[in-house]
């Protein structure tokens, strides 16, 4: 490593730490200050809020680092040209690449390690300050669930259609049991009122079976209570729904897989994959995007450029959400949707940074 490498990336590191302690810093208090209320109301220990915002910093400094990583490149680069040292560099043949090259490598490494990062440490972190917010601040039953209502579920033996599922009673409201053969022909089908689950078997009340028959049709009983032994039980009906930052990539795929393969629209979570691997990948693109901003004029100081950085950083989470949204809405695919706001800052980057030489 070069002297200008060894001077650059330790500077860089010393502002980085500076500006994440910052932004974490004001992101606490503004989350503080519209939480405290709520801990106030749960009559919680302060133990407690302690804990809470114990285990949220790592997804907090997770979320402050791309900003942190613009603004420190940007801050290093208005020093060292209010300083002339960027023209020295200049006047030794080097161009904005290769002054630009040591961060953009160490921010490529930083980008791995903060993947690494999201996917060891924050997924426990994350799930533990939730279930304190949920349990002990909002009061509510520890987990909460989806497929409560309109379940599509995928058995061993059939599909269940349920339009209400109680897991407190282990009740099926309206069930609609389909049995298949193998060509995938409806053979037997059965609409109850109810259905509870009783000493390890499903028995359905007041409800119709249809049979097909060796001719072809369909005949129809009546019926007051059918005992079915089934493998699926009640807590295969129930599935505790998690927050994709509580998981890891390879969780979150098997997780929204399972949803898919037991009919629920799994797309928010195929979206959010994605985002797990293009999120890391901001902090080298806020590198790309910050070197020109810094160096773009020479007359244009320090905080000038730093404001340019923050609104660029609003217009990157702006796309980002509003693509988030259209993926989720199946808009677009979830790639797109993830990798869009990337693509495009990415490209604005290269762009500034392949006409930066020529303002200058």
């Amino acid at each position: 490593m070069s002297m200008l490498s060894k001077y650059l990336v330790r500077e860089f590191f010393k502002l980085l730490i500076i500006c994440e302690g910052i932004f974490m810093a004001v992101y606490l208090m503004i989350d503080v200050t519209g939480g405290l209320d709520d801990f106030i109301k749960a009559d919680a220990p302060k133990t407690l809020l302690f804990a809470y915002y114990g285990y949220k910093i790592p997804s907090i400094l997770v979320q402050m680092l791309p900003v942190a990583t613009l603004t420190a490149v940007i801050i290093l680069f208005s020093v060292m040209k209010k300083h002339n040292e960027i023209i020295a560099l200049r006047a030794c043949g080097a161009n904005a690449w290769k002054i630009t090259l040591p961060l953009m490598i160490t921010s490529l490494f930083l980008s791995a390690g903060l993947f690494l990062f999201s996917e060891t440490v924050v997924p426990h972190t994350s799930s533990t300050s939730n279930e304190i917010w949920r349990v002990d601040v909002k009061n509510e039953a520890p987990g909460s669930f989806h497929g409560q209502n309109h379940i599509w579920y995928k058995g061993a033996d059939c599909i269940y259609w349920i339009k209400r599922f109680d897991p407190k009673k282990e009740r099926m409201i309206d069930p609609t049991l389909y049995f298949f053969d193998s060509h995938f022909r409806v053979i037997k089908r059965i609409d109850g009122r109810w259905g509870v689950w009783d000493h390890n078997r499903w028995s359905i009340k007041n409800g119709i079976t249809q049979v097909l028959e060796k001719d072809g049709e369909y005949k129809l009983r009546r019926f007051k209570t059918l005992d079915l032994k089934l493998p699926e039980r009640p807590e295969d009906f129930v599935r505790q729904e998690r927050e994709p930052e509580e998981m890891g990539y390879g969780q979150l795929k098997r997780f929204a897989e399972r949803l898919r393969a037991e009919g629920y629209d799994a797309t928010r979570y195929f979206v959010e994959i994605h985002i797990k691997m293009a999120f890391p990948f901001v902090v080298l693109i806020m590198t790309l995007v910050g070197a020109p901003i810094a160096l773009w004029k020479k007359e244009m100081g320090a905080p000038v450029a730093v404001s340019i950085g923050i609104a660029v950083c609003f217009a990157y989470l702006l796309i980002l959400g509003l693509s988030r949204t259209l993926g989720f809405a199946g808009v677009l695919p979830p790639f797109l949707s993830a990798w869009l706001a990337n693509a495009i800052f990415l490209f604005l980057g290269i762009y500034l940074m392949i006409h930066l030489d020529r303002v200058n």
